[in-house]
């Protein structure tokens, strides 16, 4: 296959299992000789910040002078963002060339009457065959959904485990109540490996995973001192910290991303301490330098434009939190929402900073139409209008934002978005 047939076919796998993502990408892995075995991995999951925490991560680890790869989802703009090495995309033949051997497993596992792969379990595959192609000396690797059945769950060398913000999101998979969902996620864990948590966890959450951690026997589990975090003043959306004695400057906005930043800090003390060499200067560095689209992404400061792929209750708090501390009021918005995220406290909670409300339904068949958001928008907005395309919901709100636009709801939202205003 070439590149664009590649794509189109793994596109068009399905999306929901007869069996869950581990077991599919252990046959696929086995198939193609277990190349995940010449890796070692940092494992990242969570509900919220997982992504933000693994290309950070990356981008230390490349500082410290590793080859690394770096396996990131949703993608944004590109296909070619799963697959990254040392920050740069594989090339289109290399992703054409991996997924061509993953599709011939496939055909052959389902020979055998294994028929259940979805196309998680072939990009997941594809990206760790290619990783250990070019022999990466670590891997960050975030998990799609959950952690202890999802396919990124297949590998074993996992050295450090990070658990970020632990959320009510995906119930219907993962469990309606936060000890459910950190079971789960802490299904990462893997024996005598270290675990750093994020600092702001559900009582709920904690416990649960102060439990799997003492069942997994890990090396050190770190969760960061509140106590230890200095915040500087600084400009509308700058994030400079002191976390322990590191002076960071953390690209993404908001508070929760600093405390990212600090499962960063603590995940590279972690490796250092299992053989990896990552100098002090490589980790403020590392962080400084990282870059992750849509992700409370400002993308012009005159006139005000932000761009943040927050999907969820707890995203919406952040970015709020983050707005408030920036002191940004009476924006213009457009925003497209999934059904089953929580669209009625998303809405209300970013109710305080938006004056004129643009409804939109992002490219995905489980996005609430323009109509349905508006519905529920309007118990909070006085001014909503739906629109049906979200390029003319752009050009509508660009044309009356005197204090700003905020464009949210959903990566998917912010995919299509970000091709408008970045080219």
């Amino acid at each position: 296959m070439n590149y664009s047939q590649a794509v189109e076919w793994v596109h068009h796998l399905p999306r929901i299992a007869g069996h869950c993502g581990v077991e599919n990408t252990g046959r696929l892995l086995e198939k193609l000789g277990h190349p995940e075995k010449n890796l070692r991995f940092v494992h990242v999951a969570g509900t919220n910040g997982k992504g933000s925490t693994t290309v950070m991560l990356a981008s230390v680890l490349k500082k410290a002078g590793y080859k690394v790869g770096c396996n990131i989802s949703p993608y944004v703009l590109d296909f070619r963002e799963r697959f990254l090495l040392n920050g740069e995309m594989a090339s289109e033949e290399v992703v054409a060339d991996c997924l061509t051997q993953v599709r011939e497993a496939i055909e052959a596992l389902q020979k055998e009457g294994w028929e259940s792969i979805v196309e998680f379990d072939a990009v997941t595959t594809a990206a760790l065959l290619w990783y250990a192609k070019e022999q990466c000396d670590i891997v960050c690797l975030e998990t799609g959904l959950g952690g202890r059945l999802d396919s990124t769950n297949a590998v074993q060398n996992t050295l450090v485990a990070c658990i970020t913000a632990i959320g009510k999101d995906h119930t219907e998979l993962l469990g309606d109540t936060y000890e459910k969902i950190a079971y789960e996620k802490c299904g990462i864990l893997k024996n005598h490996c270290a675990a750093i948590v994020y600092p702001v966890q559900p009582q709920e959450a904690m416990d649960e995973i102060t439990l799997r951690t003492q069942k997994a026997e890990c090396s050190k589990v770190v969760v960061p001192e509140l106590e230890d975090f200095y915040f500087y003043r600084g400009l509308p959306f700058e994030n400079r910290i002191n976390y322990g004695g590191y002076d960071l400057i953390v690209p993404f906005p908001g508070r929760h991303q600093a405390y990212n930043a600090a499962v960063v800090v603590e995940a590279a003390i972690a490796l250092s301490e299992k053989g990896l060499d990552v100098p002090d200067e490589a980790i403020e560095a590392g962080i400084r330098k990282a870059k992750f689209p849509a992700r409370i992404e400002v993308l012009s400061h005159q006139p005000l434009i932000i761009l943040d792929g927050a999907h969820n209750v707890d995203g919406a708090k952040a970015l709020a939190d983050t707005l408030e501390t920036a002191n940004v009021r009476n924006l213009t918005a457009v925003v497209g929402i999934l059904n089953g995220k929580g669209a009625d406290q998303m809405l209300r909670i970013l109710s305080p900073y938006i004056r004129k409300l643009y409804t939109v339904a992002p490219d995905s068949p489980r996005a609430l139409t323009a109509q349905q958001l508006a519905e529920q928008a309007r118990k909070f907005y006085a001014d909503v209008t739906p629109v049906s395309t979200v390029k003319q919901a752009l050009q509508m709100a660009q044309q009356e934002m005197p204090d700003g636009l905020l464009v949210c709801g959903s990566l998917y939202l912010a995919s299509e978005a970000r091709k408008v205003f970045v080219r």
